[in-house]
């Protein structure tokens, strides 16, 4: 089986953090995003991977070669020349999409979930049509482009934009399955799936609906990368999987939903949780108060500062009695000098704070 990713370009709603690596590669829960995908489809049976890319793909080459290897897949780099909204890339990897009769999956590199790669597949079969999208219900569908079925069906009727009156709550989850006569459909040249395709195909009586069970969350965005760590954290914690925690070290104190990899260091001292990672290489020094957020890789944070709702990037330092929230995200390799309050604030790379910012 096949699966195209749209990784898409510069990825400007999570800078600073993409102004280092690409998005798909930015951790996620101590993992690049992009390989949560990965594993999960090569579960369902994909061979072949196809990355639609327009900016800086020989990052990711090097990176997901080894992955390759791991996995025994074969994944392909479709470098766009221009940007092809999200269904002119299915056109310009025809070749690996419609090589055989076997159906294909789509989906956006920064939504994550479930994942239930394996039970959509078999939906997708079993209705026998063109094309299937995921769907997600949502407690305010006035902000969302809304999926209507057919009364008692999967069969998908209409798409309503923003609806000013209720017609319903499922929203497209960015997942989709197609046959590969759904190519025929789509010209090489910039293209909207959900505007263009979609419309089309529901109008033929050939595009169905799945109800993904259980979290999502577009994490695209700081804010929304947040609400999606914890939604995953809780989900881990739910299905007992093991956190990413050393029992050797178990030295701290933390709340619930706390993913830690073995190579941290934590002063006993340190209170630690809810909903937090802290990455590789990290060091959380004596006193500190991490709550609802993220620590990247070989971040360092000193004697009893206190972080919440943020991100601190790779490399970067928090000085002693600092206060840092409100959706704050630092850089790679930023410094926040000892004592100061940072709020709501974006700061680039290798910067050095040394006044309060909010």
């Amino acid at each position: 089986m096949k699966a195209l990713i749209l990784v898409g370009g510069f990825g400007t709603r999570l800078r600073p953090l993409t102004l280092t690596l690409p998005k798909p590669l930015v951790e996620f829960c101590n993992k690049a995003m992009i390989l949560h995908q990965i594993e999960s489809l090569v579960k369902a049976g994909v061979t072949d991977v196809v990355l639609a890319v327009n900016y800086r793909p020989e990052v990711m080459v090097a990176v997901l070669k080894e992955t390759e290897e791991q996995y025994g897949i074969n994944i392909t780099f479709s470098v766009e020349t221009e940007p092809l909204g999200t269904a002119g890339p299915l056109a310009l990897a025809r070749d690996i999409l419609g090589k055989d009769d076997t159906p294909f999956f789509v989906l956006n590199s920064d939504v994550t979930c479930t994942y239930p790669f394996e039970q959509f597949r078999d939906f997708h079969i079993a209705h026998g049509c063109e094309g299937s999208i995921m769907v997600t219900k949502v407690a305010e569908p006035s902000a969302y482009g809304v999926v209507v079925t057919k009364p008692g069906s999967s069969i998908i009727d209409r798409f309503v934009e923003k609806p000013v009156e209720f017609v319903g709550n499922r929203i497209n989850a960015g997942i989709y399955m197609f046959n590969p006569s759904v190519l025929d459909r789509i010209e090489l040249r910039p293209t909207s799936i959900e505007k263009e395709v979609f419309p089309a195909v529901a109008a033929d009586h050939q595009l169905h609906a799945y109800d993904l069970q259980g979290f999502w969350m577009d994490v695209g965005q700081p804010k929304d990368y947040l609400s999606g760590t914890c939604l995953y954290l809780s989900h881990l914690t739910a299905t007992r999987s093991p956190l990413l925690t050393d029992p050797s070290q178990n030295k701290w104190v933390y709340g619930g939903n706390v993913m830690v990899d073995p190579t941290a260091e934590i002063d006993p001292t340190a209170l630690i949780g809810p909903n937090v990672v802290i990455g590789p290489g990290a060091k959380i020094g004596p006193g500190v108060r991490l709550q609802r957020c993220v620590v990247m890789n070989n971040a360092n944070i000193r004697d009893h500062a206190w972080i919440m709702s943020s991100i601190i990037g790779w490399n970067s330092t928090v000085g002693r009695w600092c206060r840092v929230e409100n959706i704050t995200v630092l850089g790679d390799d930023v410094s926040i000098k000892d004592e100061l309050y940072v709020n709501g604030a974006s700061v680039l790379p290798h910067k050095s704070v040394s006044a309060r910012l909010q």
